[in-house]
């Protein structure tokens, strides 16, 4: 539910915020904003959503969370408006759009205006409006020569974009005069304020309200996302489960691969009955039938058996950490589920779930992470991709990586490549790098060994092999990297990249 123009004009009369200082801004997601108010000795922290389905502005009791990057609107605002004072805050009629005008003091040089005062404060004024309309919401930001210094929502054809006159409170006027109503004061909507559960003012019910049933970014809607969301998860991890229980216990009765090589070196004087070989089973007792190739010796097909059992040993170990990395997964799975259920502050959730990797819970919510071939995760602040295939790898080569990207790749072994995507202005901390070359490490022929040598150099450095197979390269001004695979710091990892984990 949206507030209705009384209601809005209810939580107004509440908030005693004319001379209030803007002391902080935070934009939690792509269609909220929080100014945080400083008067008198007292903090108010003012939310304002064009959320469809949730247009409002209340007070609320909580700090909300920041972003985990830098949003442009918010920048805006906190360049322009942090340590304003707020001159009026009144809803414009019956509209639905609130508008806020804010004095901001400047530090200014006046050396060429006046040499005797050469430092002084110039007053800015802005003009903030906040329009709740569900589906068409926006907050725009006005200069004093009345033209758009930037919007919440960009929208070129109304003229909501930066550099372009306002021309919002014009446009309502027209619109009244259309419909025959006073160009002042409230129309002909008849509302009244709903009466809502709760005790506390119509802010702290309207908070309540909005925290257990307000629209896509309520907490009762996000936990129905984060329910269906984990239980996608909960269904692949326990089918990834299921699969390597069978593949181990398939594993188990490669001891029998052993005890048949010795029993065909215990025999090889006996001749072979077409594909197979008849003899008593001194392991098991009784008579036993080995199948064998009639074109070999009994010692090559005992070496054979042996080479299959060496295998199946080696991939019961790697599939058994798989196995148990695997439930610690889906523990952690229902142990981040709990919490959140029990988490009380709808935005909180909200950017859980947009760490998530998976689609947004609104249209204004947090950004969808971008789909990569192969397996990718965030870590610190940095995404990491691996390509598990020849396929993958070259999908990634061509369409999604650049020359300042890292590349690294086990030495001596087949297997993934890992490349670590390049940030403006930032170096690589020694902490990812090494996380990277672990995964190279895990997603190749040579996971088995606990370390590896790989090497890394930027994308850039890349030369595709003439008429080699997809996805080969020749690396050059390649460095080298030892890596030893820590297991717990393999599982966060793992649990980092979701259901995807190979």
């Amino acid at each position: 539910m949206s507030l209705n123009w009384k209601e809005i004009d209810l939580v107004l009369s509440e908030l005693d915020l004319v001379g209030a200082k803007i002391d902080r801004v935070i934009q939690p997601s792509f269609d909220s904003l929080s100014l945080r108010l400083y008067k008198a000795g007292t903090t108010t922290e003012l939310y304002l959503s064009i959320a469809q389905g949730a247009c409002r502005l209340h007070a609320i009791s909580s700090t909300p969370p920041k972003p985990d990057r830098p949003l442009r609107f918010m920048e805006c605002l906190k360049s322009k408006l942090r340590g304003g004072r707020i001159d009026s805050m009144a809803q414009i009629g019956d509209e639905r759009v609130v508008k806020i005008e804010i004095s901001v003091p400047r530090s200014i040089d006046f050396r060429d205006r006046d040499p005797v005062a050469p430092v002084g404060l110039e007053i800015q004024h802005f003009t903030l409006y906040a329009r709740f309309w569900s589906g068409a919401g926006n907050l725009i930001l006005v200069d004093e020569a009345g033209v758009v210094v930037d919007a919440m929502a960009r929208r070129p054809k109304k003229g909501e974009i930066s550099g372009e006159p306002c021309t919002l409170e014009e446009d309502l006027r027209e619109a009244r005069a259309a419909r025959g109503e006073p160009v002042q004061g409230a129309g002909k909507r008849l509302f009244e304020a709903r009466e809502l559960p709760g005790e506390g003012s119509f802010n702290e019910r309207i908070e309540a309200a909005y925290a257990e049933r307000g629209g896509e970014l309520s907490r009762e809607r996000l936990l129905e996302v984060a329910r269906e969301r984990f239980g996608k998860k909960e269904r692949a991890l326990e089918a990834r489960i299921a699969d390597l229980a069978a593949r181990a216990s398939a594993f188990r009765e490669s001891e029998r691969l052993r005890e048949l090589g010795d029993i065909l070196m215990a025999n090889q004087g006996l001749s072979f009955e077409g594909s197979y070989l008849e003899c008593e089973d001194f392991y098991r007792g009784g008579r036993v039938r080995i199948q064998v190739d009639p074109r070999k010796s009994a010692v090559d097909n005992a070496r054979e058996l042996y080479e299959r059992h060496r295998k199946a040993k080696s991939g019961l170990a790697s599939v058994e950490a798989e196995l148990e990395a695997a439930k610690e997964s889906l523990q952690s799975l229902n142990l981040e589920l709990e919490r959140l259920e029990s988490e009380s502050e709808p935005l909180l959730i909200a950017r859980a779930l947009s760490k998530g990797g998976t689609a947004r819970p609104s249209e204004g919510g947090a950004p969808q992470r971008r789909s990569y071939p192969g397996l990718s995760l965030e870590r610190s602040g940095w995404t990491i991709l691996i390509g598990r295939s020849a396929k993958e790898n070259d999908e990634l080569l061509r369409r999604h990586v650049r020359g300042s990207d890292l590349w690294l790749h086990a030495r001596d072994w087949p297997g993934s490549y890992v490349f670590i995507k390049a940030r403006r202005d930032k170096s690589v901390p020694l902490e990812v790098l090494l996380d990277a070359g672990m995964l190279a490490i895990y997603y190749s022929k040579g996971r088995t060994n606990g370390s590896g040598e790989l090497y890394y150099t930027f994308a850039k450095y890349l030369r595709r092999a003439k008429d080699g197979p997809k996805g080969l390269v020749l690396p050059s001004h390649e460095k080298n990297l030892s890596v030893r695979i820590d297991e717990a710091r393999m599982r966060e990892l793992r649990s980092l990249i979701g259901d995807d984990e190979g």
